[in-house]
């Protein structure tokens, strides 16, 4: 059986290789590397080739080889390297790994924090807005950066949306004498101008007790600003989340988002996910803004337009939250039915009559399983001499699944 050995080149150079990988080196035919691997091995016999920027022709002669080949990468080959790409175009049994420490690792040893908390990702050709989108979701992440998508563009990108709140490791040319570990923050790298083998560490520092502090269900109805307090209540909050059944991955669309509670919520619970807050009244506009502001938002992007209208160019929903129509409730719905998949779920806040049965009709025409929960909701008063409830208009809770 042919067997392709992919082994990780260590930080340290040769020294880093363990003595089976240097014998697996030895007794190849073929040495396939990038220019600064096979320089590893100057007095290699066999042939040689230098990996570039398209892996095609490393595949096709893998697939022509006949003797021991032995391809070298940088640190664990499984770990955004060319293991991921070799086991989709080769046959699974053909390929040994032999990893070694990452350039991510040694980072992490250099600056003596763990890392089994972290996330990782690869700026490489994916773009800034995919990478910033992960880091605003994490609150420990190692960034592999390249030359367009640089640590001082990723720190711009952060600061831009609000989000400065990180101490920064920029840990340059690991493993050589030009080594450099730099400990600042997102301004200070904006007048750092990286080298480009670097590996970029953020870490959030949470101000204790302060605004923002960590995300958890149920904020408290007077930490939102809202026009004359008209918010959905914390405990309507939690139950239409419930009823939404999200998953860290969906993307909501927030339609009358208002104050903006129900996708600032949502926003923590999806750190992969994607909330579209539609509004279009400029009172709340304000508001909302400075919610997302002091909740440090992550992924919500803001449409400041009228639905069903602004709808179209929006991306595909797993889920629908109605909290507000202006009028405009079955063509909203008729927009939001268009465009789920089966299984996906609207649900909608009514506190009329009118708007319940208007909504329970459209369901009940679109065959959808429709289920309406009522909530009363009362509270005792605070600095009262007696301990009396203030009820609150009933609310009700429709869970709409597309069947």
């Amino acid at each position: 059986m042919k067997t392709i050995h992919v082994i990780g080149a260590g930080i340290e150079g040769q020294e880093g290789f363990s003595r089976k990988a240097l014998e697996l080196v030895d007794q190849a035919e073929m040495l396939i590397g990038g220019a600064r691997q096979l320089a590893l091995f100057p007095n290699f016999s066999g042939k040689t080739l230098t990996i570039g920027t398209n892996l095609a022709p490393v595949v096709e002669c893998l697939r022509k080889a006949t003797g021991p080949v032995v391809v070298l990468t940088s640190g664990d080959p499984l770990f955004f390297s060319i293991g991921r790409y070799l086991l989709r175009n080769l046959p699974e049994s053909d390929l040994e790994f032999v990893p070694n420490v990452s350039s991510v690792q040694y980072a992490f040893a250099k600056i003596r924090q763990p890392w089994d908390d972290a996330i990782f990702v690869s700026a490489h050709g994916r773009g800034m807005t995919g990478a910033v989108d992960q880091v605003v979701a994490h609150d420990k992440i190692a960034i592999l950066t390249d030359e367009v998508n640089t640590p001082r563009g990723i720190a711009s990108e952060l600061i831009e949306r609000g989000r400065d709140g990180y101490t920064a490791y920029l840990c340059e040319n690991l493993g050589t004498a030009d080594e450099k570990i730099t400990h600042t923050d997102l301004k200070g790298l904006l007048n750092i101008h990286a080298a480009s083998l670097n590996v970029l560490i953020l870490i959030k520092e949470y101000e204790s007790g302060g605004e923002g502090a960590g995300p958890f269900l149920g904020i408290p109805d007077e930490d939102f600003a809202s026009v004359k307090k008209l918010i959905t209540k914390e405990e309507v909050r939690a139950v239409s989340l419930a009823k939404l059944r999200l998953r860290q991955d969906m993307t909501l669309w927030d339609i009358g988002a208002g104050s903006g509670s129900i996708s600032i919520e949502a926003d923590h619970l999806m750190p992969n996910g994607r909330v579209i807050a539609v509004e279009r009244n400029p009172q709340c506009l304000a508001f909302l803004k400075e919610n997302l502001r002091k909740f440090n938002s992550r992924n919500i992007t803001l449409i400041e337009e009228e639905a069903p209208a602004c709808l179209d160019d929006l991306p595909d929903p797993d889920r629908v939250f109605i909290g507000g129509s202006g009028g405009h409730l079955w063509k909203i719905l008729a927009a939001a039915d268009a465009r789920l998949s089966i299984g996906g779920r609207v649900v909608l806040n009514a506190v009329t009559l009118d708007t319940l049965t208007s909504a329970t009709e459209f369901f009940e025409n679109a065959s959808y399983d429709l289920e309406v929960t009522t909530v009363n909701i009362s509270r005792t008063r605070p600095l009262t001499d007696y301990k009396m409830f203030e009820a609150f208009n009933p609310v009700f809770i429709l869970a709409a699944v597309k069947v």
